[in-house]
């Protein structure tokens, strides 16, 4: 048996990038980095574009700072610049344990499902800064939080849902979080379990 597949013509054909395509374009990346990344960062959604790519110092602390003075925000840039040419294509397949059980969301829906959440967070007084702990069973409502956070500033902690509720406490107080995101429960290899009651302490 081959580790090794055959790629079909018609996905050859369809693919973003091919191999010598690639080849090019690693090698401008090791050979002229700050034009290779200059131009790829081009493709994001910039509140305040950089001036400045790449800065490194090797002499004393060693600092590699790439972009440093740009500014831009991560759920802006995984959602809203689809919005206006996919906003009804799906941003995220979930496919629950039961293989039968599977959901999709558009990139319109996951819009709103961030942004009604992100009022949310707001409304408890979550701001730029702010530690938000997302206690959470691997549903689409986990990804929602964390982009619900970064579009406000605020910053996420996933903690594993097979935590102890001693070992949730450590991490939440430890992350100092303003808000704690839960779900009642989940499912893992077939069984419930129960999360919200780990964090009624």
């Amino acid at each position: 048996m081959s580790d090794l597949y055959e790629v079909s013509a018609e996905w050859a054909a369809s693919a973003h990038c091919d191999a010598p395509t690639y080849r090019r374009m690693y090698e401008e990346s090791v050979n002229d980095p700050e034009t290779f990344w200059g131009r790829e960062a081009g493709r994001l959604s910039w509140a305040k574009p950089p001036t400045r790519i790449k800065r490194t110092t090797y002499s004393g602390d060693v600092s590699i700072r790439w972009f440093e003075d740009g500014e831009l925000n991560v759920s802006v840039n995984c959602i809203d610049r689809h919005l206006a040419t996919r906003g009804d294509q799906t941003a995220i397949i979930w496919e629950s344990d039961d293989p039968g059980i599977s959901r999709h969301i558009t990139y319109l829906e996951l819009s709103e499902q961030v942004n009604k959440l992100a009022n949310v967070f707001k409304g408890l007084g979550v701001g730029k800064g702010d530690r938000v702990a997302v206690y959470m069973p691997m549903i689409p409502e986990l990804p929602v939080a964390m982009l619900a956070c970064a579009r406000i500033g605020a910053v996420h902690s996933v903690i594993f849902g097979g935590f102890s509720p001693d070992s949730i406490i450590d991490r939440v107080n430890d992350g100092e979080a303003k808000v704690i995101v839960t779900a009642d429960g989940g499912y893992r290899k077939g069984a419930a379990a129960p999360l919200k009651p780990n964090v009624d302490v």
